[in-house]
């Protein structure tokens, strides 16, 4: 199984300088061949692949002498970016309409985008030892270890962010030691006031990170917009980064956390599929609302369900997705009688008009998001839900569905070539 390590590096000056060319050589490259593309189509109604790009490479690297001065896998990957961009292109314009969302080619620039070159591993030159990485033509570079990196090393990606700090991804092929299996099941409802709410009655905070970084944000953008060209402004700019950065770093540790608890206690997790997917949830059209833009930005759902994804994918866990127009809020979990009053988001508790019972929002939402992806679950394997009313999972006898060795309601092995699911409805035997 792959996975990647994020360091951080730091480089000599010497070191500085020649990872500084590589990206500007990546860039040189992947532009040049860019524009030798769209030239050639425009002139013969031709292109390039990668093989032709590649033996034209060679050529330029000795017209431009200042491209043998960094790795040849730096050059050579930026190439294979540009075949894979067309590629992508090219395949989403078969996609329906209304669901394109892959732009053509652009021209890489100096600022305002990703700086980064990717190196391979061939013949040891690539090596680590305690606290230090030895990259091509650079030599041992120093980093900060704050975890063991194990595993069989593919490639390195070299990153110089805005805050002028240098980070290497390193991807590796390694055995991750998995979770124990358990047999809690667990939906969630994510949202702005309270970041999610799950189907066992827990409530997490928001921390909303940017909004309280906001002061020391518009101190930043201040400094920058009152500094003149050549006086302090470089560094007014790179305080500002940090700032951005730190909130980043702020969202992603807290996210991080989270994700990890949630697999490791669970073994289904029901979300609702909008938060998985950003142009099913239409996150473009609620950020036009202005006075929740900031709120649904800082929130990062799109970032925590992909967490749980790979995260679930590593460790044996199922993260089930429930529609998107899935009447979450609306539905007593209950008696499953849909109140259309409950649409006003004002609305934080309500009484069943059917049955009486007392609803909170969220908790009743995270219910049955988790009613509904067990019965999705079951459906897919072929078991026969009809009529089986949207209760309350308590109502039900719920097997792990997917996972080796994995105990059911009885506390009984389940063998999931023979039993991959069994839901019950209580009081039947």
């Amino acid at each position: 199984m792959q996975k990647a390590f994020k360091v951080t590096l730091t480089p000599n000056h010497k070191q500085e300088v020649l990872i500084n060319k590589s990206i500007g050589c990546a860039r040189f490259v992947y532009n040049h061949f860019l524009a030798l593309k769209q030239e050639l189509y425009r002139n013969r109604s031709k292109t390039l692949n990668y093989n032709a790009c590649s033996q034209r490479l060679t050529l330029l690297k000795k017209e431009v002498e200042w491209l043998q001065e960094v790795d040849k896998f730096a050059l050579q990957n930026s190439l294979r970016n540009l075949e894979t961009a067309y590629k992508n292109f090219f395949a989403d314009l078969k996609k329906v309409k209304g669901r394109k969302n892959v732009g053509f080619s652009k021209f890489k620039k100096k600022h305002g985008c990703k700086q980064s070159y990717k190196t391979n591993l061939t013949n040891g030159n690539i090596q680590i030892i305690q606290n230090r990485l030895k990259l091509p033509k650079m030599g041992w570079v120093r980093f900060h270890k704050s975890q063991d990196i194990t595993g069989t090393i593919i490639n390195v990606t070299v990153t110089r962010t805005s805050s002028g700090k240098y980070l290497a991804s390193i991807l590796c092929e390694t055995e991750i030691e998995k979770h124990s299996q358990v047999a809690q099941n667990i939906g969630l409802d994510l949202g702005i006031k309270s970041y999610l709410v799950t189907s066992n009655g827990e409530v997490v905070d928001n921390p909303k990170y940017y909004r309280t970084q906001k002061r020391k944000l518009r101190k930043a953008h201040k400094k920058l917009s009152r500094s003149a060209k050549g006086s302090n402004r470089v560094k007014a700019k790179i305080k500002l980064a940090r700032t951005y950065q730190r909130i980043t770093n702020l969202r992603d540790d807290f996210l991080h956390k989270l994700s990890t608890r949630l697999i490791k206690e669970n073994s289904i997790i029901c979300v609702v599929h909008g938060a998985c997917r950003r142009q099913d949830l239409r996150v473009a059209n609620m950020v036009k609302n202005y006075k929740l833009a900031l709120s649904i930005s800082d929130a990062g759902w799109t970032k925590f369900v992909t967490m749980l994804q790979y995260k679930a994918f590593w460790h044996d866990r199922i993260v089930q997705k429930v529609g998107t127009f899935y009447p979450s809020s609306q539905t007593c979990n209950h008696c499953g009688f849909i109140n259309p009053l409950v649409k006003d988001l004002k609305l934080r508790e309500w009484f069943c008009p059917s049955c009486g019972d007392r609803n909170l929002r969220d908790v009743n939402a995270s219910l049955n998001i988790l009613s509904e992806g067990l019965r999705l679950i079951a459906k897919s394997e072929g078991i026969n839900t009809a009529g089986v009313s949207p209760a309350i999972p308590r109502l039900f006898k719920t097997a792990a569905v997917g996972i080796p060795e994995a105990l059911n309601a009885c506390g009984e092995l389940v063998s999931p070539g023979a039993i991959q699911a069994q839901i019950v409805e209580a009081g039947i035997a």
